[in-house]
């Protein structure tokens, strides 16, 4: 049951998302481009499991994201806002699908289960 629980709460994320960037009125266009742009962080297991999965699991979290959202809000620039919430809905629906935080043990060993 939690395993379902963590799924849902994804899947509210990402719609979360889609409603917020709705309501920013940026562009779509821009959204469907940088959508996947986060899994450019699996680029990085070319340096090992252990670094590999550090990398991702960075650009995977919401405390990184909500710290990256904060700095650009201290630093008034608004059209950080609309990427930050492509970044959200791109966890969120990662969650939904399964694709979870990485274990150093290798890149399908998550902590919503093995992919």
């Amino acid at each position: 049951m939690p395993k379902v629980l963590l799924h849902l709460e994804g899947l509210t994320a990402g719609c979360a998302a889609l409603i917020v960037y709705h309501a920013l009125e940026a562009s779509w266009l821009e959204f469907s481009v940088l959508l996947l742009g986060p899994d450019v962080a699996m680029l990085a297991y070319v340096f090992g499991k252990k670094i590999g999965a550090a990398v991702y699991n960075s650009v995977h979290t919401y405390t990184v994201v909500g710290a990256a959202w904060l700095v650009g809000r201290w630093t008034h620039w608004p059209e950080f806002s609309p990427l930050c919430v492509i970044w959200v809905a791109h966890i969120g629906f990662d969650r939904a699908l399964g694709y979870g935080l990485k274990y150093p043990s290798g890149f399908k060993d998550t902590h919503l289960g093995r992919v």
